[in-house]
């Protein structure tokens, strides 16, 4: 019998927030950065994300790590792998091949207006080239608003923007944010924060750890209500049931729930399915 949750997201007082789909993931039990996973979301109209690396002719593979053999059969660096390599391997975590950014860029054409899905750039901007910037504006330039790309190297986002003004752009301060709260308090982090949103990035979405949002809020700080007064989204990552079959335990309830009053836009979790249902156990 089909569940009778999507994973899509919650509607939670008159507002809906969205659940993305961590590494092309509906469930711990799906492989990592499955195809057939990804035109699932494409079919329904999910928010999902997936990771990308440089090839050596300039396109891209949907996979983490800087080297093959983390999670492929293959071995080296990406950056220095011909596609022809890349398209003979197989992940080793479900056995099925890597998703090329030419396989990528003409599954997108048959996704749900309201699909997403999140670029995650695991390359810096010196490592990804003009080549590789061609390659991003020949197969992704037309995809709109069905794209937001994110990635830890500023330059490379504000590339991005002047390059594919058309795409949704995203930043994830929550290593520095931290830091600054270890050692400075929430204040510097209000006043870092406001002037990463004022930046040359223009981000559409901040990506904020989850853990890192409640307990500023604890504090007196609304992280999410300032990037909201700034006209900005907020992504909470990554959220994910100890138990999914069993849903919320009591901490798991009282933190989702917290999270929740802060109204985010969108949370990451690698169980959206089970976080929903989850979420309808404890609120109805």
């Amino acid at each position: 019998m089909a569940s009778e949750f999507s994973g899509l997201g919650i509607a939670h007082q008159g507002r809906f927030t969205r659940l993305k789909w961590h590494r092309l993931r509906r469930s711990f039990k799906d492989p990592l950065f499955s195809a057939g996973v990804m035109a699932e979301g494409f079919r329904l109209g999910a928010s999902s994300e997936l990771d990308l690396r440089v090839r050596a002719d300039g396109g891209f593979v949907v996979l983490h790590d800087e080297e093959l053999e983390g999670e492929t059969t293959g071995h080296g660096l990406i950056r220095e792998t011909l596609p022809e390599t890349i398209r003979g391997l197989t992940l080793l975590q479900g056995g099925h091949s890597p998703i090329l950014s030419e396989d990528l860029a003409t599954m997108l054409q048959t996704a749900h207006p309201d699909a997403l899905l999140q670029f995650d750039m695991k390359d810096e901007l010196k490592v990804i080239g003009a080549r590789g910037m061609d390659h991003l504006a020949d197969h992704f330039g037309n995809a709109g608003s069905s794209i937001i790309v994110s990635g830890a190297d500023l330059d490379l986002v504000v590339a991005v923007k002047r390059r594919l003004p058309d795409l949704k752009r995203g930043i994830d301060p929550t290593g520095k944010l931290m830091e600054i709260y270890r050692h400075q308090g929430p204040k510097a982090v209000e006043t870092d924060l406001r002037a990463d949103i004022a930046g040359p990035t223009e981000p559409d979405t901040i990506y904020l750890a989850w853990q890192l949002v409640l307990q500023a809020a604890k504090d007196g700080l609304d992280l999410i209500g300032l990037c909201h007064d700034a006209g900005r989204l907020v992504d909470a990552w990554t959220f994910n049931l100890k138990n999914p079959d069993a849903g919320f335990d009591e901490a798991e309830a009282r933190s989702f729930s917290a999270l929740m009053a802060l109204k985010p836009d969108q949370i990451t979790t690698d169980e959206p399915v089970a976080t929903e249902r989850a979420w309808a156990a404890i609120s109805a």
